[in-house]
């Protein structure tokens, strides 16, 4: 599971504005309808649902919310790089301004789990973080998304 599978350039949010946990899901949510044709709500209540069950704030500035919804037809990807770090309950009480959003259908099994383990081996690596946080442009942040996860595939 190679994050290029996973992530667009279009899904590449590069100063996502947003001041709260909440909005932030939201915007997510807006922007992930667009890209998959899904209602709005139906994202927006998945990860919601998820978030109430523990924070996907992993610590280190990042989250990766994440869903499950049937009428999604393959996985999909969305990071967003966020313009002020804001409060997600992180499990080290940091705020977050890295965000990887994972959506996958309801049949996804262990490739949901797969695309998990991927995205957060690749954000566990700090210096790949810190390019993340220090690049302006979609592409740029995509290309380091990308390449970078072939070196950590594993």
């Amino acid at each position: 599971m190679e994050i290029a599978e996973l992530l667009s350039p279009e899904s590449v949010i590069p100063n996502l504005r947003a001041t709260s946990k909440k909005q932030v899901l939201q915007e997510l949510a807006r922007r992930s309808a667009e890209a998959t044709g899904l209602h709005e709500r139906a994202i927006f209540d998945v990860l919601l649902e998820r978030e109430r069950l523990g924070t996907t704030g992993v610590g280190h500035g990042i989250a990766i919310p994440h869903g499950k919804l049937a009428e999604l037809k393959k996985l999909f990807g969305l990071f967003a790089r966020l313009e002020q770090p804001v409060d997600f309950d992180a499990i080290d009480e940091q705020p977050v301004d890295l965000i990887f959003l994972l959506l996958a259908p309801e049949t996804a099994g262990a490739d949901h789990l797969k695309a998990l383990a991927r995205v957060s081996r690749l954000l566990r690596d700090r210096a790949v973080c810190e390019k993340l946080r220090g690049a302006n442009q979609p592409e740029a942040l995509y290309a380091l998304l990308t390449e970078t996860a072939q070196s950590h595939a594993a």
